[in-house]
């Protein structure tokens, strides 16, 4: 637990410490993609069941915030919690449709890609979600609407809201779903015979998985203020939450956290010496896939540690 509360203090310091707000932007939407990537590695990192479709859960807690507040006039926080109620319960059924029917490997990574596009579609074409022109969510810069004048405090928001991931995935880890998940991951099969309900771990996982990656949704609309079909479903989003575990240290706590830092501080720091070329960033994550798949062991660190030795 060390580690994860020097992680707290660091991020609790860090608008003491940082004036510009451009640092603090960057800090802030780091940290929404690693609790969408944390999302992810509890699925694909210890269950092995990898998603391409993401995006779904992330916009599911995304949209129903941004619309509870602006249709229904609910305030913020119920949204809050009840688009990651929601987003929960659309990995649960996605998961049991899925499951259900057998599918696993590319089957399943490929029928979260199609749910996350169908999504998209119905939320590009919905009036309740704006159509094309999106949603807006009002500005009403007040604690009391989830909105906040500085952006250091939303950074202690995002932060805490990650620490809360971190904490879950290590007693996750430590847990018998922890173990059953890695089972399920390691050898289905195998798992089954020694009494584990295969399903049933899986389904749990799916549900822990996409209420998180809501939690992300949510805290990006409340921080943007601002949504369409694209950012709340776009494939953006699948990819950041797929890689970000990938490059930093897939199935380990840190991992989503550490990748999503990596991918987004190279992204920065290649925008700032290239110029802001559109897709400069995307190049960037593919030449880390690429050299992470290439090389084992296959995460960043691990690549790195090898080298040095």
């Amino acid at each position: 637990m060390m580690p994860i509360l020097a992680f707290g203090a660091v991020v609790a310091a860090a608008p003491l410490l940082v004036a510009s707000n451009v640092v603090l932007n960057f800090l802030v939407f780091t940290m929404i993609i690693a609790l969408a990537a944390q999302g992810w590695n509890l699925l694909g990192g210890y269950g092995g069941q990898y998603s391409f479709g993401h995006a779904a859960f992330f916009g599911t807690g995304a949209y129903l915030t941004a619309i509870l507040q602006v249709r229904f006039g609910m305030n913020a926080y119920p949204a809050f919690a009840i688009g990651i109620a929601l987003a929960a319960l659309v990995g649960l059924a996605i998961g049991a449709m899925a499951f259900r029917s057998g599918l696993k490997g590319s089957y399943f990574a490929l029928v979260t890609l199609a749910f996350a596009e169908v999504f998209r579609v119905l939320a590009n074409a919905a009036e309740i979600t704006g159509s094309a022109a999106g949603i807006l969510i009002r500005l009403q810069a007040d604690p009391a609407n989830f909105q906040f004048a500085e952006r250091g405090t939303f950074l202690w928001v995002a932060g805490a809201l990650v620490t809360l991931a971190l904490v879950a995935t290590r007693a996750l880890e430590r847990s018998r779903l922890g173990a059953q998940l890695v089972a399920v991951r390691e050898n289905e099969a195998a798992a089954q015979a020694l009494g584990v309900d295969v399903l049933a771990v899986k389904l749990r996982a799916i549900t822990l998985s996409a209420g998180m990656t809501g939690a992300a949704g949510g805290l990006y609309a409340q921080y943007f203020l601002y949504l369409d079909a694209n950012i709340a479903y776009g494939t953006w989003i699948s990819v950041e939450a797929l890689l970000a575990p990938i490059v930093g240290g897939v199935g380990t706590v840190f991992g989503p956290l550490l990748g999503a830092v990596i991918l987004h501080g190279l992204a920065e720091a290649t925008k700032s010496i290239a110029g802001r070329i559109p897709g400069i960033d995307l190049v960037v994550f593919g030449i880390v896939l690429i050299l992470v798949v290439r090389f084992p062991p296959r995460d960043l660190p691990g690549l790195l540690g090898r080298w040095r030795r």
